[in-house]
């Protein structure tokens, strides 16, 4: 018999000083099997982070055609491919050549290094990806916020994200790889 995911709500309110952009998100997370709640947090603090009326959560680990989220324009281009982990060369390139930006967030204690040093110049020609570390400090606070009914706030300045709720607010640490 076949696992079934586990679903948690959160209510997303968003203050993006940096884009302009206030707005409350209803969403529906799907915890699949063999995710963690710290992963499943990482793309709910990805969705704050690029919060748009049309960004939404793909079917993620149950797809290997597919990011953890994307945002497709009302003409049906994509403009958004966000993803979590530590991605190949080939699916980058597809990813570039699909999206008009393209975001990684990887997390982990030292695999994201190696990930990193192992495709050394080969990420310097896609010019619409961006590549984040999301620290292991990071990851662990966000896993903590994990609730099957989540009430959450991001506020975004000057590049910086916090996330929280009543009881707590983690100020998310990230580092460029490119």
């Amino acid at each position: 018999m076949a696992l079934t995911a586990t679903i948690y709500k959160a209510e997303l309110t968003v203050s993006d000083m940096d884009r302009d952009y206030y707005a409350t998100h209803n969403l529906t997370v799907a915890l699949h099997p063999s995710e963690t709640e710290a992963r499943m947090m990482l793309r709910v603090m990805a969705f704050a982070r690029h919060a748009h009326e049309d960004l939404s959560f793909t079917r993620g680990l149950s797809s290997t055609d597919e990011p953890d989220l994307w945002r497709h324009h009302p003409n049906g281009t994509l403009e958004e491919w966000i993803e979590l982990g530590m991605p190949d060369e080939k699916r980058l390139r597809k990813a570039c050549g699909l999206a008009g930006s393209v975001v990684v967030y990887t997390y982990g204690r030292q695999a994201p290094l190696a990930w990193r040093e192992a495709l050394g110049r080969k990420l310097d020609r896609f010019d619409n990806l961006t590549v984040l570390r999301v620290m292991p400090e990071t990851e662990a606070a966000l896993a903590s916020l994990a609730h099957r009914q989540m009430r959450l706030n991001a506020m975004i300045q000057d590049g910086q994200l916090w996330l929280g709720d009543d009881a707590d607010n983690v100020a998310v640490a990230l580092e460029s790889q490119l």
